[in-house]
């Protein structure tokens, strides 16, 4: 294992994965090599079946690699307990999913609140934190509508507010734009762009989405299990 590098938030080393298939293992990963920089927003593009998900999936510490090391915020999640990672996951990493993923019967304020919740914070401390988080993004007056009553970009900013409520370094967005319209999208990304320049942190987005390939520092483009092509964006 060589020495983590400090300005990365995350760095993936030599990542492989095997699955079993019947009496035969099938490789999905080839030895990727992968980092994010702190305030760097990075897009993960390819084809269904390219090895996107399951590397999304070590690098959050959802799977374990065959081989390779991952680090986030320094440190190293490989050889650590499924506890341990879940710990890891609720102080380092925040979430945003294409659908959203809202308790139906909380309200915004209550949704935004559920990491710090989870980590046994005192409920009405959560609850200001979270109303906070959503009046930064322009969801002050929605604190306690619940998803129903909603738009589809207000949920999302919801989910936004979630994943930013923890104070996470490095923020992971699974399709974040595919459910909304262009408009809405461009306005979501500006939220995450700006989060990331004001507050530091790391962006990973997995899209098929070519619209918001401008708000990328950088691309990587996958396929077959391997990062074949990187390609950094020229800023305007």
């Amino acid at each position: 294992m060589g020495k983590v590098e400090k300005n990365f938030v995350v760095q993936g080393r030599g990542i492989v994965k095997d699955f079993p298939a019947g009496d035969e293992m099938i490789r999905v990963l080839h030895g990727i090599d992968i980092s994010l920089s702190y305030g760097e927003l990075v897009m993960l593009v390819g084809p269904s079946g390219s090895g996107k998900t399951t590397l999304l999936s070590i690098i959050t510490g959802i799977l374990t690699p065959t081989s390779g090391d991952v680090f986030i915020n320094g440190e190293e999640l490989t050889n650590i307990s499924d506890l341990e990672k879940v710990q890891h996951r609720l102080k380092n990493i925040g979430f945003i999913f294409q659908q959203f993923n809202l308790i139906p019967a909380l309200t915004a304020v209550e949704n935004a609140a559920v990491p710090l919740i989870a980590a046994n914070v005192p409920y009405g401390e959560a609850l200001k934190a979270s109303k906070d988080v959503l009046t930064k993004i322009g969801m002050g007056d929605q604190l306690d509508k619940i998803p129903v009553h909603l738009s589809g970009g207000q949920q999302q900013r919801v989910s936004i507010a979630r994943a930013l409520v923890h104070d996470p370094k490095f923020i992971v967005c699974d399709e974040p734009t595919s459910s909304l319209d262009a408009h809405t999208g461009h306005v979501v990304m500006e939220i995450l762009k700006s989060i990331v320049s004001r507050a530091n942190r790391s962006v990973l987005v997995v899209t098929h989405d070519s619209r918001i390939f401008e708000f990328a520092d950088r691309i990587l483009f996958m396929d077959d299990g391997r990062i074949v092509k990187e390609e950094k964006r020229v800023k305007k």
